[in-house]
């Protein structure tokens, strides 16, 4: 299945729902991630594409977990085209199981989660709020929820099978607008109390319109574009090249003197090489 995003209303509430499993896969293999950072770097990567699908074209957000647990920070950039990448500071670290479950909320800790938007003003938004579990998918509603204001319904998941590849991994985010009646209210709670986890109806076959489906049960649904998901990073040689010039010519005589560098980008794991010819090149412009 084709990662995607699909939007919908219902009586007055509007969701996003998403299925990301190449995508976290893909990550989860760059990064060389041992299963729980897989499960942490999935549900960041797809919340932060939920967060981001409401945004105009060319704005985008990063979302930030910073807790004091082993696997130090988990970090992801989205725009609304549909574009993610995601690092973990400690992505080969591993815990016991927690009642059968990947221990992710132990491996976070406790501390910080923040959400930055990129809108296009002269400066950017950033809010904060402190980490309810680690678990990521309360710990956004809870953001929401405080720093602001917006009272909503966050869903993530991400399944690994026993060889260690990515079987489902997706999510949704509901929101009430202002319209919506205590009806509505009623059934989406008795709807989402029965709900399966959203990787297990991933791994089942649905796609983000059927997890939609199941979310807005006995509801009038309008469901809206859909959006090809990827994991793509915005890095390049040239953007690495101004990298190396921001270092500084001491620094640069430094790396020319080892006779060549290798720069490897922080969110994808791409690995640049320069030869000595190139350093020299780059120390010249300066």
């Amino acid at each position: 299945m084709q990662d995607h995003l699909i939007k919908a209303t219902a009586d007055g509430i509007r969701v996003f729902a998403a299925v990301t499993t190449n995508l976290v896969e893909e990550a989860s293999k760059r990064h060389q991630c041992f299963p729980i950072a897989t499960a942490a770097l999935g549900r960041a990567m797809t919340g932060a594409l939920l967060l981001a699908a409401n945004l105009k074209t060319s704005e985008c957000v990063t979302l930030k977990i910073t807790g004091d647990g082993i696997l130090g920070r988990v970090v992801a950039d989205a725009n609304a085209d549909g574009i993610v990448r995601g690092y973990v500071d400690n992505p080969q670290i591993d815990l016991p199981l927690n009642n059968g479950k990947l221990a992710v909320g132990e491996a976070v800790g406790k501390g910080m989660i923040s959400l930055t938007r990129f809108t296009g003003l002269k400066q950017p938004f950033t809010g904060s709020a402190e980490l309810v579990s680690g678990e990521i998918a309360e710990d956004i509603t809870q953001y929401l929820s405080i720093s602001e204001q917006t009272p909503s319904s966050v869903g993530l998941g991400v399944l690994i099978g026993t060889e260690l590849k990515v079987l489902a991994a997706g999510g949704f985010f509901i929101q009430a607008l202002p319209n919506v009646e205590d009806k509505a209210i009623d059934i989406l709670e008795k709807n989402l109390q029965t709900l399966k986890p959203v990787s297990q109806m991933i791994h089942e076959g649905l796609d983000a319109k059927g997890i939609i489906t199941e979310i807005f049960r006995n509801m009038n649904v309008n469901y809206f574009e859909e959006t090809d998901l990827q994991f793509k990073c915005q890095c390049s040689k040239p953007k690495i090249e101004k990298v190396l010039i921001s270092l500084g010519k001491k620094e640069m005589a430094s790396l020319i003197d080892d006779g060549k560098t290798e720069v490897c980008c922080h969110f994808c794991g791409e690995k640049y090489q320069f030869t000595k010819g190139e350093l020299e090149a780059i120390l010249s412009s300066l």
